[in-house]
């Protein structure tokens, strides 16, 4: 089948809307027809370079939709079935999986190989063969997905919303209840506010944490975070690490969330600072693969007890806390429509991830319209 697709054909450059051509599902994979896909910080790593994957490649990693067509071996899943597309796939049957760390699983390590797990590929324009991001590549109209990859939901549930379970907001949440632990009565920092950054505030929140610190450069945020639970606002680490002394006499965080767009090597110190004896300091923001570099008092370790932590889609098993984030959204306590603060159609794609460097959105989406 032909389709639209958002295509990156090599580092630096835009993405690309154009016509794709779509091969149907082989043994294990679903045709899904996308209703909704999150614009994630993670992409523009691939198209920036910092993270390397194979291109050319139809991007998004961040997707919702329904099921069309299943092909041979699938199993729980039909036509009809309304789905979030994982980031991160799970076998289920991985040391990893098996013990509850899915987002561990060894499938993983296709996700940036941009062919399907078979080492093929189901997608081509302009005489090539096209990867796909994470497995997915939701920059699309269609996809066709490993069921590894895809979480059957209610039907109820609003895909345009739900699309953002796929990565950023069960990242940003998991990183607050899942690596940091927070507990209520804590005080939490958490450094950069975008998608990750918000849901890691809503998860400290919900976690029971009684002071929140968001720390972003971008005043305006301000206005953005404190609806999600944020107590706290300051636009810099010197600020925070003086407010934070002064919250706690001087005890500091129990933990600090690091959720910026490219993270740097002098941040890690930085982070770690702000947290007590004893305390957490968690990366869960990207740096570029070619930093290779961390400022860090190593003394802290030792005489302070302090750790350094990171956080893979926080540490989530999509299978289970999907549904539990949307269980969450039902009772009103995880915040997503607040969060989306714009939607684009396909066609305006780079428009929506500058809207994103400008400050002008805590989550972007695309929606399709069949």
């Amino acid at each position: 089948m032909k389709m639209q697709a958002a295509v990156l054909w090599g580092p630096g450059q835009d993405w690309s809307v154009e016509e794709v051509e779509l091969d149907g599902p082989q043994e294990g994979e679903v045709l899904i027809r996308y209703e909704a896909s999150g614009l994630c910080h993670s992409d523009d790593h691939a198209r920036t370079g910092d993270m390397p994957i194979a291109v050319p490649t139809v991007g998004g990693h961040e997707g919702a939709g329904v099921i069309e067509e299943v092909g041979p071996g699938v199993k729980n899943l039909r036509p009809g079935d309304k789905v979030v597309c994982s980031f991160l796939p799970a076998c289920g049957q991985c040391r990893w999986c098996s013990t509850g760390q899915q987002n561990l699983c060894d499938m993983g390590a296709f996700i940036l190989a941009g062919t399907m797990l078979d080492g093929s590929y189901r997608r081509r324009a302009r005489g090539k063969d096209l990867g796909a991001l994470s497995l997915l590549g939701t920059f699309a109209e269609y996809g066709t997905v490993h069921q590894e990859s895809v979480v059957k939901v209610d039907d109820d549930v609003p895909l345009e919303r739900a699309c953002l379970l796929g990565c950023g907001v069960t990242t940003g949440w998991g990183s607050a209840v899942n690596t940091a632990k927070v507990q209520p009565g804590d005080t939490v920092v958490v450094i950069g506010c975008g998608g990750i950054g918000g849901s890691a505030i809503q998860g400290a929140r919900i976690a029971g944490a009684e002071n929140i610190v968001a720390v972003d450069i971008v005043e305006s945020k301000r206005q953005q975070v404190m609806p999600l639970g944020a107590t706290h606002f300051c636009t810099s680490f010197e600020e925070a690490t003086a407010l934070v002394a002064d919250l706690t006499r001087g005890v500091m965080a129990d933990s600090a969330i690091l959720t910026v767009g490219v993270v740097a090597g002098e941040m890690i110190g930085q982070t770690l600072e702000l947290v007590r004896k004893g305390g957490v300091g968690v990366v869960t923001g990207i740096a570029p693969a070619t930093e290779n570099t961390a400022t860090i008092p190593l003394m802290m370790f030792t005489l302070f007890q302090k750790r350094l932590a990171g956080s893979l889609f926080g540490e989530a098993n999509p299978r289970a806390d999907i549904h539990r984030l949307l269980r969450l959204y039902r009772d009103g306590q995880l915040k997503l429509d607040e969060t989306v603060t714009a939607e684009y159609q396909l066609g305006d794609i780079n428009q929506g991830y500058q809207d994103m460097f400008d400050g002008k959105n805590i989550r972007g989406i695309i929606t399709h319209s069949h």
